[in-house]
């Protein structure tokens, strides 16, 4: 019996990085897996196929989470064709950074609106399913950004600061329907996105680390599977930062 089996998850943008590191690790611990992405491509099929290869039900869903009617939809979907949803994990996300100043009210908006508007979405629909059911799991992918901000990030750093509010409000709005809601914010993470750095870059980045290492997307689905399992089932609207110490 693994952590979570019998459990469906619904993970949003998990096609490939983080996201679908935290599909394979709920699959490997027996939990069936919804997952969406902006459109299920050959990654998307490819994701499909090596969280069924763990035993247990998989299907990706071409969404854009940041629409609320096409969210409504897949969550409905998504409950027709798996029975419940037991954990959400918000991680739909992307960047369009930029200094204040020459920040375009459009690189503010998507930011927003794909990073944070997206997780009230897929909240607002599953929230209703979980009280139902009397339990559930609320993940939202934040990171340290959202915690201690960055120049020339200002709209990432607002986005992720406010799933980490949401997460807060959620756990204590919920908490009484045996809902838990928290957040985990990574740091230096070895991703696609992070391998196009410099290696000028990722060396100063290091520097800041006290472990002197990038972190890997095993160590925030590992994070994960502890806040979706019952092992972690008296924390709520908590914050985890994984970031190798990077900031205490």
């Amino acid at each position: 019996m693994g952590l979570l089996t019998g459990k469906t998850a619904l993970i949003t943008g998990a096609a490939r990085g983080i996201g679908k590191a935290i599909a394979l690790k709920f699959a490997s611990e027996g939990a069936n897996v919804a997952f969406t992405d902006l459109v299920i491509d050959e990654n998307g099929q490819a994701t499909e196929a090596e969280i069924a290869a763990f035993g247990v039900k998989a299907k990706g869903y071409a969404s854009n989470a940041a629409d609320f009617a096409q969210t409504e939809e897949v969550v409905k979907q998504v409950k027709e064709e798996f029975g419940s949803i037991d954990i959400l994990v918000n991680n739909a996300g992307i960047t369009k950074d930029g200094l204040m100043l020459r920040m375009s009210e459009q690189q503010w908006d998507a930011v927003i609106a794909v990073n944070l508007k997206s997780a009230f979405n897929f909240i607002h629909a599953c929230v209703p399913i979980m009280m139902r059911q009397k339990g559930g799991s609320i993940i939202n992918m934040a990171s340290v950004v959202g915690v201690h901000g960055n120049a020339g990030q200002a709209n990432y750093a607002a986005s992720k600061a406010g799933l980490i509010a949401l997460a807060k409000s959620v756990a204590q709005e919920m908490g009484p329907k045996g809902i838990r809601a928290n957040a985990i914010a990574p740091g230096f993470i070895e991703t696609a996105m992070t391998a196009a750095l410099s290696d000028e870059i990722r060396e100063e980045w290091k520097k800041k680390i006290p472990l002197r290492r990038g972190g890997q997307t095993e160590d925030i689905a590992n994070t994960a599977l502890y806040l979706a399992s019952d092992l972690s089932s008296y924390v709520s609207g908590q914050v985890i930062q994984v970031d190798g110490g990077m900031n205490m």
